[in-house]
């Protein structure tokens, strides 16, 4: 049997008033989603052990089932392995975002969503102004980028830029949280002081100024760890070979150091104007050549952070309309049967505009299973589903062999 993920980053959500007191996944028409329940089990997964923040990076390698007290080193390691930016001993990696600041206050996390050609001019210049022996930076997706500093200490406290939409930036500076890394910390800091001097009058944001658009007028480091040690899913689950589709370099770096081949899809945005159908086809392609294939969507956890109620409802939708159905009718007429697992990383409720801890809904359906009494896929119907609350690889092995009749 072939097994294959979908994962709606932050689809989970709270009960919203303007949607009659339901949740996006609840209120949205996910006919596929609900059949697969049906037809499947269902429960809950904990993605975020105690001790640790509901990060994309812990959630996602929480979903696959990772020890993460033995694993985790952050987002920036991992996105540097899907950007083939080799780590060397002693060498600390960091996300970086480009965020966009209205006067003392951090108005968005993402520089107003800023595109990949803007973003690499702005991330050249910061190379070539605030970088040298110790500071590299390197280009990503949109705002997502990375800070390489040779000899820094990771013993720090910072604060992801989406837990703070239209708050004061300057409490949310990064602390060391051991005394030997307060000259990390300051350097740190001082990057961000000086991004904010030089980052507004470059042309690229002048140019967003005057077509009305939010300027990445400072980076914002984050997420700092070493180079991990991790398993591989071969190693870990026995699987002979597994493929990531994903448009972001978090998702797609866990699959590199998980051992699985990384597959790129033109047009995948991590927004909601991704290319669904596109990673759709993808994902059913690699089925034909892989055991296990990880799809991941990032849009509605961009929704959940923009506090867009109707957007989230459309990207949950769209999830189930444009990847999850599609990939469905064509696996459900192969011969080899085929096992799917929808769930979310993570909630990123509207109300909040963040990440938060509560378990995620899942359901897992295969050929010729016992189906639980669970007649929707959404946060609470699955209270009722038989696999209870899981905990960690708990789900990954439930999934990779399914109870049969």
């Amino acid at each position: 049997m072939k097994h294959i993920l979908i994962l709606g980053d932050g689809m989970a959500d709270e009960p919203v008033d303007m949607l009659g007191g339901k949740t996006p996944l609840q209120y949205a028409h996910t006919p596929c989603m609900d059949e697969l329940a049906r037809l499947g089990v269902t429960g809950r997964l904990k993605t975020v052990p105690d001790g640790f923040q509901p990060g994309s990076e812990v959630a996602n390698l929480a979903v696959l089932g990772y020890d993460l007290p033995k694993v985790y080193e952050g987002r920036g390691v991992l996105e540097a392995a899907s950007m083939n930016v080799e780590l060397h001993p002693g060498e600390l990696a960091m996300r970086c975002n480009l965020v966009c600041l209205e006067g003392d206050r951090l108005k968005n996390h993402s520089a107003g969503h800023i595109t990949n050609e803007e973003a690499y001019e702005l991330i050249v210049f910061l190379n070539e102004t605030l970088g040298n022996a110790r500071i590299r930076f390197h280009a990503g997706v949109s705002y997502r980028h990375l800070l390489v500093m040779q000899g820094g200490d990771k013993r720090l406290h910072c604060t992801p830029p989406h837990d703070i939409p239209m708050q004061p930036f300057r409490p949310a500076f990064i602390r060391e949280t051991d005394a030997a890394a307060a000259q990390t910390a300051g350097i740190l800091n001082q990057l961000v002081l000086k991004s904010q001097e030089i980052l507004p009058g470059h042309p690229v944001n002048q140019k967003r100024i005057a077509a009305g658009k939010d300027p990445a007028n400072s980076i914002w480091p984050w997420s700092p760890g070493y180079r991990p040690a991790m398993q591989t899913l071969k190693e870990l689950y026995g699987i002979a070979n597994s493929a990531v589709i994903s448009a972001v370099d978090l998702i797609r770096g866990i699959g590199v150091y998980a051992g699985m081949d990384v597959i790129q899809v033109e047009g995948a945005t991590g927004l909601y104007n991704t290319n669904y159908e596109g990673k759709a086809q993808a994902a059913i392609e690699a089925l034909k050549t892989h055991d296990f294939v990880y799809v991941h969507v990032e849009a509605s956890d961009e929704a959940g952070h923009e506090g867009d109620v109707q957007l989230k409802v459309r990207t949950v939708e769209d999830l189930d309309k444009r990847v999850t159905g599609v990939i469905y009718e064509a696996v459900r007429q192969w011969d080899e049967p085929v096992a799917i697992a929808v769930l979310p990383d993570h909630p990123t409720p509207c109300a909040v505009r963040t990440h938060t801890k509560d378990p995620v809904p899942f359901l897992i359906y295969a050929p010729g299973q016992t189906p639980d009494a669970v007649e929707r896929y959404d946060e609470f119907s699955v209270l009722q589903g038989t696999c209870g609350l899981l905990f960690g690889d708990a789900f990954m092995k439930t999934f990779l062999a399914p109870c049969r009749k």
